[in-house]
């Protein structure tokens, strides 16, 4: 085998494993409107638009912070005015870029059944 075909050959097999080992690195579907508009994103942008994080823990290479925010009184699809906030748990990778976000505790918004959702999904 010719050396530029032997180059060819193995320029072209690390690509593959290249291309394979970054979609470990990916990061997966989101499951909700909330992980769609911030999963992959800045932490930092996150808690500068909604407030810092009341706490955090590590586990292995990822931080995971405990976060309420969006205090507000809205009223309610039911005709009611409620007081409500949003309580999650963020997953930040190493390089400070969320990779989950767990809803904790979501009370009915002023257009549906989610706050949390009207609140972190908004543009």
């Amino acid at each position: 085998m010719s050396r530029r075909v032997l180059a060819s050959h193995t320029l072209f097999t690390f690509g593959l494993f290249a291309l394979a080992l970054s979609a470990c690195t990916t990061v997966g579907v989101a499951s909700n409107p909330i992980e769609a508009r911030w999963v992959g994103r800045s932490a930092g942008e996150f808690f500068a638009k909604f407030s810092p994080p009341i706490s955090d823990s590590n586990e292995g290479s990822a931080t995971v912070y405990n976060w309420r925010g969006g205090y507000n009184r809205i009223k309610q699809q039911t005709g009611r005015t409620a007081r409500v906030s949003c309580s999650a748990k963020i997953t930040v990778s190493e390089s400070y870029v969320i990779r989950d976000i767990a809803i904790i505790s979501d009370p009915p918004g002023a257009n549906g059944p989610s706050y949390c959702t009207e609140l972190l999904a908004a543009n």
